[in-house]
């Protein structure tokens, strides 16, 4: 990463916001600015850069690029106009840390949570959030069906989940199932549970890289790719599948048209936009294994900020920026700010704000139970498209199972492995 800063930096967002410290930090106002690479919350983060830079006398901007992190971030160095505050994910704070992020051990905020994220033995990464991914359901729709109370944990099976699907057909669902089409999706949220759901991942990954893996032979990557089967088969797109539209299936979702959609808990900025019932929720991957694995989402601290340490910064930026942060944890609009504006799971304890999302609320409920799988998130920066193209054909059925296998294997083996 350090060979690439460009690289990294531009794959996941690209924006900024300029924030300042309290008058009793500063004698004079102090601007600098911040990415953001969560694009549902651009307008809450600008709405509160500008209260809080009002009240205390700072000046705050906020940007927001559709960019990838490392790419994006390495044309701000490289113009030597780095963002003082910098939204990034957890691969690239790893990364870009050791070099390009300021130490903030002596923080207090770091003794609220267990999402931060060191580097060399100093912590470089300010958890934002906490999010998972998972099946997204509708349980009013499923209840108007089957006559009785929706619980995730009785359908943790792919069988028992087939049966409910079988039962949501008979009494008038025909289609009871969204699949996402896009790359993202498919390739780092869907498919990265192949990875994700086994003891060592890492281990996993090398031998993918030496191309000692044979995935046609993987009870992981069957136990994934089945339930995958069975989402393809009751999808409401049907044959069209690679043309669906991602707010009309959160549309059909939000409404009951639908019963289950894969996606994360993030998904609620757009699906209240719609007629949503009051009983939404999110549930692990249905498969058929013994290993617990599907009775946990996968998640963990999402988006990380990082403060610019380099010389283009100044100290009086850099504090300004921490007094942000600490707003964040501390303050009680900060906190709000997280929890309700931005409908987000905070990942300090002493956020007591309740959490609006519903989805959100589940992921809290499966992380306050340790029911919680950790994102694997060393994935080369081409993983995304890559395999997200594989997983595309597969849904389109241009390829079988085997082709999938033999595609995914073929870019491992190729790959230079992220921390090169």
């Amino acid at each position: 990463m350090k060979k690439t800063i460009s690289g990294l930096m531009a794959a996941t967002m690209a924006c900024t916001f300029a924030v300042c410290a309290a008058p009793n930090v500063q004698a004079e106002e102090v601007s600098f600015t911040i990415y953001n690479s969560k694009n549902e919350i651009q307008e809450q983060l600008e709405a509160a850069c500008e209260a809080y830079g009002e009240k205390n006398g700072v000046n705050i901007e906020a940007y927001y690029s559709n960019d990838t992190v490392s790419a994006h971030l390495a044309t701000r160095y490289a113009a030597n106009d780095p963002y003082t505050l910098m939204m990034v994910d957890e691969k690239d704070v790893y990364s870009l840390g050791a070099e390009l992020g300021a130490d903030l051990s002596d923080e207090k905020w770091t003794a609220d949570t267990n999402y931060a994220i060191s580097v060399d033995g100093q912590i470089k990464g300010f958890p934002v959030c906490i999010e998972a991914r998972g099946l997204l359901y509708n349980a009013n729709a499923i209840e108007a069906i089957t006559g009785k109370e929706f619980v995730p944990e009785d359908y943790a099976t792919l069988d028992a989940f087939t049966a409910l699907l079988d039962e949501l057909v008979a009494g008038g669902m025909e289609y009871p199932i969204a699949v996402q089409k896009e790359d993202w999706s498919l390739g780092a949220h869907y498919f990265q549970q192949v990875y994700e759901q086994r003891e060592d991942p890492d281990a996993f990954v090398k031998t993918l890289y030496d191309g000692s893996a044979d995935l046609m032979n993987d009870e992981r990557f069957n136990a994934v790719m089945d339930t995958f089967d069975v989402l393809m088969k009751y999808n409401y797109a049907g044959d069209a599948a690679a043309a669906a539209e991602r707010e009309v299936s959160q549309q059909k979702l939000a409404e009951g048209e639908i019963a289950f959609l894969f996606d994360g808990c993030w998904a609620w900025g757009d699906v209240n936009d719609f007629d949503y019932t009051d009983k939404l929720g999110e549930m692990p991957l249905p498969e058929n294994t013994e290993d617990g694995y599907n009775l946990k989402l996968v998640g963990g601290g999402s988006k990380f900020f990082m403060i610019d340490a380099s010389e283009y910064t100044t100290d009086e930026q850099r504090q300004a920026a921490k007094d942000f942060l600490n707003w964040l944890v501390y303050d009680e609009e900060g906190k709000k700010f997280i929890s309700e504006d931005c409908d987000m799971i905070s990942p300090f304890a002493n956020n007591d704000c309740s959490v609006v999302n519903p989805f959100g609320q589940s992921v809290k409920n499966y992380a306050d139970e340790g029911l919680m799988v950790s994102n694997y998130s060393h994935d080369p920066d081409d993983h995304l498209s890559i395999v997200g193209a594989a997983m595309q054909k597969y849904l389109a059925g241009a390829i079988d199972r085997q082709g999938l296998a033999d595609e995914v294997q073929a870019y491992w083996a190729s790959a230079t492995p992220a921390e090169e």
